[in-house]
């Protein structure tokens, strides 16, 4: 793997993290990270669809009518998100449920047009292959760290069982509720871009 293609890969999961340096897909990481379950399938339906139509409008770039270029993104972005949420109906239809609409509106994820945008449409198949790859990985691990720390202190579990000893409870210890609501999952990631610009001086220049 050559410079350009490591850097298309590795950014996106640190330094140029969609999520916490992009500002890009906030609205999903408020919604659906109150779980680590579908936190996870949200986290990896994004990845393989990123990942999936930047290799498709990638191959297509060349012939794709630059008048037209964004209707044949959506189109084959909504293709790949039917085939998704249809999958996890049929696979997983409790967490399906939980994800609630916000799988039919991956499309609309500002990630996913933006890469398409910014890279695929410029860029050779396997390089824009590993960028929404990467994209898509840097996107899940932000989720992930957030319902981790929003499901064991809102409710005492991870995956559903409980994590946190039951004599935590006999001596006063009392979930947080609150870590269960929308806004504390906006405040851990201000808590995770502080982290990030903290130790790293290229962040903290921009």
């Amino acid at each position: 793997m050559n410079k350009k293609n490591k850097e298309a890969f590795i950014a996106p999961l640190g330094t140029n993290n969609p999520v916490t340096v992009q500002v890009l897909g906030i609205c999903s990481a408020l919604a659906v990270t109150a779980q680590l379950k579908p936190a996870i399938v949200m986290g990896l339906s994004v990845t393989i669809i990123v990942a999936l139509s930047n290799l498709v409008i990638s191959l297509l770039r060349n012939t794709i009518p630059n008048r037209i270029r964004i209707i044949i993104q959506l189109v084959v972005c909504a293709a790949l998100v039917t085939m998704v949420s249809e999958i996890l109906k049929a696979f997983a239809y409790d967490v399906s449920v939980q994800l609630s609409v916000y799988v039919g509106l991956i499309i609309t994820n500002c990630i996913l047009m933006g890469r398409l945008e910014a890279f695929a449409m410029s860029n050779g198949p396997w390089e824009s292959l590993l960028d929404g790859l990467g994209n898509g990985l840097g996107y899940a691990k932000i989720l992930v760290i957030v319902a981790f720390f929003r499901e064991l202190l809102g409710s005492g579990c991870l995956f559903g069982y409980q994590v946190i000893p039951q004599w935590c409870y006999e001596h006063g210890y009392i979930n947080n509720g609150l870590m269960l609501m929308p806004p504390m999952a906006l405040i851990i990631v201000g808590c995770i871009i502080w982290w990030q610009r903290y130790h790293n001086k290229q962040l903290q220049e921009q």
